[in-house]
């Protein structure tokens, strides 16, 4: 079969051994898969994987028990043992001994089949279409904030970050009653939050990196300027953003880390203790609310695809997706 494999030094679209049945597993046609900016921290070493890109995607089930075979759907991407304690208490998607489609120790979905537990299946309900399905893991991953932190009516919430994931949690968070404000340096992708009655505050790039820089003196003109919120989501994607969303927390507020880079961030704790900030690292969700959100459309996904390229242009759909202002590229079969 055809798959964009990462060999360390480079992303080339080759020929792969398809997955085999195993016990427990199933093997999914794969329809329609997207890029997002793990995939891309991958190819600059994060977490030091080879192999097969590529963890969100949508497909049905060619080989696997007979109630699943046919049936379209999305899957979830930690391959835990189902044995030690952490998936005793649900929590495997933390289980030590895990492996992870497309990021550690297993073949991803950037293929034309992938294989996965069927423990990690979800049929997807025929109200949400392939596009939209697609979506299903980094939305599940912008809902498990909700699962972490207590989000009331009318807490205040900034979002730093208006790529894909950013633009999903600004939506999750004023969904679920927050007083959200999205800040962002591209002006397309906050209208698409502003069109859903989302608040939004436009910064140029060099401004933050002023804002960031401390000292003591005032915001540069089109910097965030405003009150800390009660609750901070950093989905910048970037290393530098960790001390621009610290001091925008109020104290004894939380902030939500969602960004995963490849490089090291220098890290002053200080603040946080002398604020008392609550830090919350923050990864993969639950796919039922998200699969939920999707079929009543209270999400918008559709207008975060930028790009749809073929299989064989995968290569072609990863630079695309690192291009500069560029959201989800989808790669279709």
């Amino acid at each position: 079969m055809r798959a964009l494999v990462w060999d360390g030094t480079a992303a080339r679209v080759t020929d792969r051994a398809p997955p085999s049945i195993a016990a427990g597993m199933a093997v999914v046609e794969v329809r329609c898969a997207g890029i997002c900016n793990t995939d891309l921290e991958i190819t600059k070493g994060y977490m030091d994987f080879r192999g097969t890109l590529g963890h969100e995607f949508v497909g049905e089930v060619a080989e696997g028990p007979a109630e699943w075979r046919g049936r379209r759907v999305v899957g979830e991407i930690n391959f835990a043992c189902g044995r030690c304690d952490a998936c005793a208490r649900g929590l495997g998607r933390h289980c030590p001994a895990r492996t992870v489609m497309g990021i550690a120790g297993a073949d991803g979905a950037l293929a034309e089949r992938v294989a996965v537990p069927v423990a990690n299946l979800h049929a997807v309900d025929d109200r949400v279409d392939d596009e939209e399905a697609v979506f299903t893991e980094p939305l599940a991953a912008a809902f498990e904030i909700l699962e972490q932190v207590r989000v009331a009516p009318g807490t205040s919430a900034l979002v730093f970050g208006d790529g894909k994931l950013g633009l999903l949690i600004a939506q999750v968070l004023h969904q679920a009653g927050a007083r959200v404000l999205a800040v962002g340096k591209h002006e397309e992708k906050l209208a698409l939050l502003r069109a859903r009655g989302i608040a939004t505050e436009l910064v140029r790039p060099a401004a933050l990196a002023s804002a960031d820089a401390g000292g003591g003196a005032a915001p540069p003109q089109g910097a965030w300027a405003g009150e800390p919120a009660e609750l901070v989501v950093e989905a910048t994607g970037t290393a530098e953003g960790f001390m621009r969303a610290v001091r925008a927390t109020r104290p004894r507020g939380t902030l939500v880390l969602k960004s995963t880079v490849a490089g090291l961030s220098s890290v002053h704790l200080a603040e946080l203790v002398i604020h008392e900030i609550t830090v919350v690292g923050s990864r993969c969700g639950l796919f039922e609310p998200a699969l939920r959100a999707l079929a009543a459309r209270t999400v918008d996904v559709r207008s975060l695809v930028s790009a749809r390229l073929p299989l064989e242009r995968a290569e072609e759909a990863l630079r695309a997706a690192a291009a500069p202002g560029a959201l989800k590229v989808l790669v279709t079969r």
